[in-house]
């Protein structure tokens, strides 16, 4: 056997090889990001069962503020459906709806002396606030993970086997214009 089938065998060795290693990473980020996700969605679902706790005990105190309990149940309700079906637009617009409620729930709490004197209320009130705070740093890794993902498909050359083996740009979980917005507490206790 010549040098240059040696040579040719090898190539072919190294290049199959950088093949394999180059989709199993793409596999590994795409598998990171469906990890971040399922993260994100535990969270969703702690905080669902936290705010079911919520609007139980604040019903008892806030008889006049039934709508504002009603749109949050509806919010959550919304979250729970669209997190379900792992639709991130509307993950992102539940989010936006159930966020600009449950602040508002926090500063009408503020006119009943008697609710932000419970104990339970104030347990899950901070509780929510926690789970908030990790939902978004969860949101956070996700991006990250997800843009991790759409950079290694459209690369050169592993756009060639992302595009033969069925590779996708995964989309970001945006947050609304409105959640990013301060909450007019007056408009809240004018309701």
């Amino acid at each position: 056997m010549s040098i240059y089938f040696f040579v040719i065998l090898a190539t072919v060795v190294l290049f199959g090889g950088y093949i394999i290693t180059l989709y199993n990473e793409l596999i590994s980020l795409k598998n990171d990001v469906s990890k971040n996700w399922a993260n994100i969605d535990i969270l969703l679902k702690q905080r669902n069962t936290e705010l079911t706790k919520l609007i139980e005990s604040c019903q008892v105190y806030m008889k006049y503020e039934q709508t504002t309990l009603e749109k949050i149940i509806q919010a959550r309700n919304a979250m729970v459906t669209a997190t379900d079906s792992k639709n991130m637009p509307a993950v992102a617009l539940a989010e936006t709806t159930l966020q600009g409620h449950m602040k508002q729930l926090f500063a009408l709490a503020e006119n009943y002396p008697d609710l932000k004197a419970h104990d339970g209320f104030n347990i899950l009130q901070k509780r929510i606030s926690e789970l908030e705070s990790s939902i978004s740093d969860r949101r956070e890794l996700y991006n990250e993970s997800v843009n991790f993902n759409n950079i290694a498909i459209q690369q050169f050359p592993a756009v060639f086997i992302a595009n033969s083996c069925g590779f996708r740009p995964l989309e970001l979980f945006h947050v609304d214009e409105e959640e990013k917005k301060d909450v007019n507490i007056k408009a809240a206790f004018k309701q």
